[in-house]
């Protein structure tokens, strides 16, 4: 039996790494199901320090 790659288009938040499937592919998520950061699609920016 020969195992096959499969993928599938899901979301990465920026903030704490965390990697989902959407459950409505049409809505654009609000906030990271994890973190519940709504910059989840922002990384951070670096201060000046």
């Amino acid at each position: 039996m020969i195992m096959a790659k499969v993928m599938l288009e899901g979301y990465k938040c920026e903030r704490c790494g965390h990697e989902w499937l959407p459950r409505n592919k049409r809505e654009y998520p609000n906030v990271c199901p994890k973190c519940k950061s709504p910059y989840w699609d922002k990384p951070r920016k670096k201060s000046k320090n």
